[in-house]
């Protein structure tokens, strides 16, 4: 018999610690005709940087627990920390958010995810690297939703492990935002993961390498292709374009601003993270899609405003203090 509680989001996927290096002498080099660009130093020389900065008990997953959490849900994360030093900061800070850390496992002789974050101007490059822990679904009580997203590349085995739990329990909703190697995966081999989706993250150029598309197509087809392998609700963001949503069901699009910044951008890390689990976080509410939608730009707009993925998350407070103040162009609209 076990004791879990019962939450209303329970979080899946790596946690990590982030080092952001504020670089100072760097250029950026775009390629003609095309959106891929890269960030240049001077190779075999020392190069200042500003501060360093460290970010415990991040991550995409971490971040929609810690996110659900500031939002007044009962939210806990399952996802692995190494025992050093690294991982009692991420145990520290989750139990300082209030993200419950029963489903937390530390493993000896491993250690905890770190990431470095080469920051230049408002953008930022990540070195990323994933240690191959043993992933494991532990007893517990079904919660209202599941949020999937980054995990390492030994994780394609626990990925059937959640698939069959899934199938086992078909009142537990799913919110799927994939991962650098869930997307390598493809949608062949988390065929049963999208087919199960309530709800599905990811940015446009994500979606187009998901697809395998080359070319950037109308921004309908593109969800509309991702809402064909399974998803019910597809939300494409475009930075600082604004963000999609795609319901299947009514075959409708619609498109949202973006919240206006207070100030210009600081860090953008962890804005897609903030969009999606504040999105559901407010389905959890019981909120409407079309309130939903409205709910998640602002936490993007502050989150932006701080160095890393979490600083900036809102209470449901002063998220609404914020919408209070919209514009009147701030709302959805069909496209």
């Amino acid at each position: 018999m076990f004791n879990s509680k019962k939450y209303d989001l329970i979080a899946i996927g790596d946690t990590v610690t982030d080092a952001f290096i504020r670089l100072e002498e760097a250029h950026v080099n775009c390629k003609v005709n095309t959106e891929e660009c890269e960030i240049c130093m001077r190779f075999g020389d020392k190069i200042p940087y500003e501060f360093v900065e460290v970010c415990p008990a991040v991550g995409n997953s971490a971040n929609g627990a810690v996110s659900a959490s500031r939002l007044g849900l009962k939210s806990a994360i399952i996802t692995n920390i190494g025992n050093d030093s690294e991982g009692l900061d991420a145990l520290n800070q989750f139990k300082k958010d209030k993200v419950s850390t029963e489903f937390v496992v530390t493993n000896k002789g491993m250690k905890t995810n770190y990431h470095y974050v080469l920051w230049f101007e408002s953008d930022r490059t990540i070195l990323i690297k994933h240690e191959k822990y043993p992933y494991a679904l532990p007893k517990m009580k079904a919660p209202k939703w599941i949020y999937l997203s980054s995990l390492g590349e030994n994780s394609l085995p626990f990925h059937k492990t959640i698939e069959e739990y899934l199938i086992k329990n078909p009142e537990v909703k799913l919110a799927f935002q994939p991962g650098t190697y869930q997307m390598k995966f493809g949608t062949e081999a988390l065929k049963e993961i999208y087919k199960r989706a309530d709800v599905f993250f990811c940015n446009i150029e994500e979606a187009e390498r998901i697809l395998r598309i080359q070319s950037r197509e109308n921004i309908k087809e593109l969800a509309k292709k991702i809402g064909d392998l399974g998803p019910k609700i597809v939300c494409l963001t475009d930075g600082a374009n604004g963000a999609y949503v795609y319901e299947k069901s009514k075959d409708t699009l619609l498109f949202m601003p973006l919240y206006p910044d207070i100030k210009p951008p600081y860090e953008r890390t962890g804005a897609g993270d903030a969009f999606a689990s504040t999105f559901t976080s407010a389905l959890i509410k019981g909120k409407t899609l079309e309130e939903a939608l409205v709910w998640a730009p602002i936490n993007s707009m502050s989150v932006v405003q701080q160095i890393g993925a979490q600083k900036g998350l809102l209470t449901e407070q002063k998220l609404l203090e914020y919408l209070k103040t919209a514009p009147a162009e701030y709302k959805p609209r069909l496209v």
